[in-house]
């Protein structure tokens, strides 16, 4: 069925028809020069003086730049298609679009100019894609998706905290914040992909019988995350290694059960299910990594988390979004071949990333050059291979 009258509303290119198409394509392109960006002032040093830092800059800007687009993106084309109600397209997304461009150009190249102006030019977008994503939402009152408002609105709020850290001077804080934004989003990975990877394998063509959820696994799987995450607000060095040991390792046990009854032995054969699968295993692996760091076996935090940010968030990313520009342009689900290697690496690029740094500290700089040349050769394949379809009108099947 139509979504509006062609008539009265001549049709936007097709890179404006569908949230996910200018999202995808800015964020993974955003997401390749960054990574270059940063791995070039990593290790030679230039006078570039970001908003907030080089470090902060590069933390916030994986999450609240690559990541924020991505689920903008994800979120406001997944509810045209739950609520029957005409999508965000036109000038108004693109007018989306270039407030979290102007984000981005700001928190590179703000450093001179007033907080105020970078943090309500970078807060923005987010409240933006809030709004848009409860309008259609509360327009047909489907509220059992309204569960993804308090996931925005929290995010938000962490980019708020974080900018008013770095206002304040409280750089603690201000990576406190990220640190705790990493684990918000392993929840919005773990309860998507509790929806998503078992219905997927069920339905592409495998002998998985989708098992029904284990309610109070499925509990304990997610509330453990929360509860990591409010540690990470707080600071997970400041929680008693005791505890942050429990916690963690239930986590890892409680999302790895819940992992292996989503049908890994049946998917070898289909890319676009493996990588979810192995995106996905970076969660309890994470929270072995967490687990280990609070009981003094890891030290460097910064690698533990790696596991989350470049395996899980950017193993998932990659998958879905891949996924979704086949499915929504009008395509088989038949992936190029060459994604695979797409997959691949970004998911090496993780290992190499967390346990080089955390247990070879000599081979850390080789360990983070490889692991973010692999990230960028794994989303350029996704700009090479889909971003002409991002920018073509669908494809019309009979």
């Amino acid at each position: 069925m139509s979504l509006n009258n062609h008539h009265a509303n001549p049709s936007p290119p097709p890179l404006l028809s569908q949230a996910f198409r200018p999202l995808f394509l800015g964020g993974t392109f955003f997401t390749v020069v960054a990574m270059g960006w940063w791995l070039y002032f990593w290790f030679r040093p230039f006078n570039w003086q970001p908003y907030g830092g080089a470090v902060w800059w590069h933390g916030h800007e994986m999450l609240f730049g690559f990541g924020a687009a991505v689920v903008g993106g994800f979120l406001l084309t997944a509810v045209a298609s739950w609520t029957g109600v005409a999508a965000l397209r036109g000038w108004r997304l693109l007018a989306l679009v270039l407030v979290w461009l102007a984000g981005r150009l700001l928190a590179a190249f703000g450093g001179s100019l007033p907080a105020g102006i970078v943090i309500v030019g970078d807060m923005l977008y987010l409240i933006l894609v809030s709004v848009a994503m409860a309008y259609p939402i509360i327009k047909v009152r489907q509220w059992r998706n309204v569960v993804f408002l308090p996931m925005l609105l929290t995010l938000t709020l962490l980019n708020g905290i974080s900018h008013w850290a770095v206002a304040t001077g409280n750089m603690v804080l201000a990576l406190q914040t990220l640190h705790a934004a990493v684990l918000w989003f392993v929840l919005i990975i773990a309860f998507l992909g509790g929806r998503m990877i078992p219905a997927f394998t069920a339905a592409n063509g495998t002998a998985y019988n989708k098992a029904p959820p284990i309610r109070w696994l499925e509990a304990v799987g997610l509330a453990t995350i929360i509860l990591t995450f409010i540690a990470g607000l707080v600071g997970l060095a400041s929680i008693p290694s005791w505890l942050l040991f429990i916690l963690t390792s239930v986590a890892a046990m409680a999302n790895g059960w819940r992992f292996l009854r989503w049908g890994i032995g049946y998917c070898w054969g289909d890319p676009l299910l493996w990588s979810l699968h192995f995106a996905y295993l970076f969660i309890p692996v994470g929270f072995v990594a967490l687990a280990l760091y609070s009981a003094g076996l890891m030290n460097n935090l910064s690698a533990v988390l790696h596991s989350f940010t470049v395996g899980a968030m950017g193993g998932m990313i990659l998958a879905v979004i891949s996924r979704i520009t086949l499915g929504h342009t009008g395509r088989p689900l038949e992936p190029p071949r060459l994604i695979a290697l797409a997959y691949a690496a970004v998911l090496s690029a993780a290992v190499l990333r967390v346990l080089l740094p955390a247990w070879v500290p000599s081979g850390a700089s080789w360990g983070i050059a490889t692991a973010g040349g692999l990230w960028m050769l794994a989303y350029t394949i996704y700009l090479l291979l889909y971003g002409p379809m991002l920018l073509s009108p669908d494809v019309v099947r009979d």
